[in-house]
């Protein structure tokens, strides 16, 4: 399934990545984010909402190794962020489509409105479609219910494609295998 995931994901100018561990998967995260020039300044730095990937790191250290990761999600910063860095429950093989909870707010500001989305995933959240990932989830318990298909892309009445108009125009997708979590 990952790789009808990855074709189809790419496809939709997504850029796609595997990891074995939460270590390997840290060190890609942190060399992208210095080969793309984050840095503590506006449209320069990275919001990372809190997630399971990030249970067991010491975040403060990682702050120390990259000027300009922050910890503290808010509207404010995220409107000024180049960097979103989420965790993701699902994904979707037959589309190339993430789905999360997003009922935490945080995770919907770092997801929609930095530049860039690196979207983490369990690698054993990867479902085949829809209709499996709807017996995953319950009314009850998931107030919103947030689906992403590559980078924000919109066209006119004239059909000029634009990317990153309404959302980010870079979605970054790493999965993990030792992350666990949905099944």
């Amino acid at each position: 399934m990952y790789d009808q995931f990855k074709t189809r994901a790419e496809g939709v100018s997504a850029e796609v990545h595997r990891f074995d561990t939460k270590n390997v998967a840290l060190d890609f995260i942190h060399r992208f984010l210095k080969e793309e020039g984050i840095a503590d300044s506006e449209n320069a730095y990275a919001l990372w909402a809190d997630c399971p990937f990030l249970e067991g790191i010491d975040r403060k250290a990682l702050q120390n190794e990259t000027a300009g990761l922050k910890f503290e999600v808010s509207r404010e910063l995220a409107d000024k962020a180049r960097f979103g860095i989420s965790q993701m429950q699902w994904a979707l093989a037959d589309t190339g489509t993430l789905a999360q909870d997003s009922s935490a707010i945080e995770q919907r500001l770092v997801s929609s409105l930095p530049t860039i989305h690196i979207a983490l995933v369990p690698t054993s959240g990867l479902l085949p479609d829809m209709p499996t990932l709807l017996t995953k989830t319950n009314p009850n318990d998931c107030g919103y219910l947030a689906m992403i298909t590559g980078p924000s892309r919109t066209a006119d009445i004239e059909r000029v494609l634009t990317i990153g108009v309404h959302g980010p125009d870079r979605l970054i997708i790493v999965f993990v295998d030792e992350l666990g979590g949905a099944s």
